[in-house]
């Protein structure tokens, strides 16, 4: 397991940008069901990726060359992930999250639904980006539903911020795309302020998009409609 401790405020918010760490999550604990746990101990081993300070070659890792490959960026339990791979055989998925319980849902759902376009890495995700992946080696990168934190004043403590989208704009080839979904009105806002700030993105509509054929509607999504909740999808294009 990794060392997933908490980064000190000071050290991670200094005004050199160059020295800043990106906060990326907060550590949760959760309980494991057995079938969670048995999907850790059978499918880690096939479909896990070892977290590594040594840059990675996904085509090897996936064992095709043809694919496109697309980075999923905590993936919570799982489902929307499984789904989108069950809809898109044809392209790989790299799916990072820390949540081990998690991670042991999305194994079960590999085992119970025979997937094979799906790895995992169970680590903080500006450790993978920085360390193991390669410039221009994503096809695509979906974050849905990001935890956001709540007073604009907070921004730094976002995931959603101008240092952690230029990292992700190296990771991705030209045409690649970035596609950032939350049902939280004010994230939804912060996020197209900051992508609509990156002179490597160019927005896919005039302002927010049309939710893609490839996204499920989750659960949670489909009661939040009914009773008059949004979903905000914003898809940009790396120049």
């Amino acid at each position: 397991m990794p060392n997933m401790t908490e980064i000190d405020d000071k050290e991670s918010y200094s005004d050199d940008l160059t020295q800043r760490r990106i906060r990326s999550f907060v550590l949760r604990q959760g309980r494991l069901t057995k079938g969670q746990e048995r999907a850790l101990e059978t499918g880690l081993p096939k479909f896990g990726i070892p977290y590594s300070p040594a840059l990675i070659n996904l085509n090897e890792k996936f064992n095709r060359i043809e694919s496109k490959k697309v980075l999923e960026i905590g993936f919570g339990m799982g489902e929307t992930t499984a789904k989108i791979a069950q809809t898109l055989p044809e392209y790989d998925f790299l799916a990072v999250e820390v949540h081990t319980p998690g991670v042991g849902g999305l194994l079960k759902l590999i085992e119970e639904q025979a997937l094979t376009n799906i790895r995992i890495i169970q680590h903080d995700v500006v450790d993978v980006l920085q360390n193991m992946l390669p410039d221009a080696s994503l096809d695509g990168v979906h974050i849905f539903f990001p935890d956001p934190w709540h007073k604009k004043r907070h921004h730094k403590r976002r995931l959603i911020q101008a240092e952690f989208v230029n990292l992700l704009c190296s990771k991705l080839k030209t045409g690649g795309y970035l596609h950032v979904a939350t049902d939280w009105q004010e994230y939804a806002e912060w996020v197209l302020e900051v992508l609509s700030a990156e002179p490597l993105l160019q927005n896919t509509a005039k302002d927010y998009a049309e939710k893609p054929i490839y996204r499920p509607l989750t659960k949670f999504e489909n009661r939040g409609i009914k009773l008059g909740h949004g979903v905000w999808d914003m898809v940009f294009e790396r120049q």
